[in-house]
């Protein structure tokens, strides 16, 4: 597909599209859920300062053509982009959202990738059941450190590994919207 052509198509609302190094197209829906608590997120960074580099779904350079671009991103505060992209090693924490179809992806998958990798610190913030899982101590296999917390429960200082600390306010959190009643009479 050109890039002409991938610039006119209009694609399926409700859905993120990314574009791989390699050709692909990559689209994945987004729920309510999964785009407000990202955006509680950036709101609970806004304390970093207002120039922190704090990325929402923008590509990091990771060794072996394993990029990603992870729901939100910490990084450096001397971070340089190296071309287009940041590299992993300028990263503090990375945090994904749980939707339903990238549960084991985010649990499973990326908690052992970011680990490899050394990423610090990684979040998994899963609105579905209501708790974050904060890992620590990053290992070849993944972290042996996780520690999990209630949505809540009140605020959740991590430190970062540049001295920083980034708060996430677990009562803010937002919760999807109950499963509407089809029982009804």
């Amino acid at each position: 597909m050109s890039v002409d052509a991938i610039t006119h198509t209009e694609f399926p609302a409700g859905y993120v599209v990314f574009f791989g190094v390699d050709g692909k197209i990559i689209m994945t829906p987004q729920s309510e859920e999964h785009s407000s608590t990202i955006r509680s997120m950036q709101i609970d960074s806004v304390a970093l300062g207002r120039h922190a580099k704090v990325t929402s779904d923008v590509y990091i350079d990771f060794p072996a053509d394993e990029n990603s671009a992870p729901d939100l991103a910490i990084l450096r505060e001397d971070a340089r982009k190296e071309g287009k992209r940041y590299s992993f090693e300028d990263v503090l924490l990375i945090s994904e959202v749980v939707s339903t179809s990238s549960a084991r992806k985010d649990y499973d998958d990326c908690t052992a990738k970011y680990g490899r990798y050394g990423i610090p610190v990684y979040l998994v913030v899963d609105p579905y059941a209501r708790e974050v899982v904060l890992h620590t101590e990053p290992t070849s296999s993944g972290y042996s450190t996780a520690h999990t917390r209630a949505y809540g429960t009140g605020k959740l200082p991590i430190p970062l590994a540049d001295g920083r600390t980034f708060t996430l306010d677990l009562d803010e959190l937002p919760l999807p919207d109950p499963e509407p009643d089809t029982h009804r009479v």
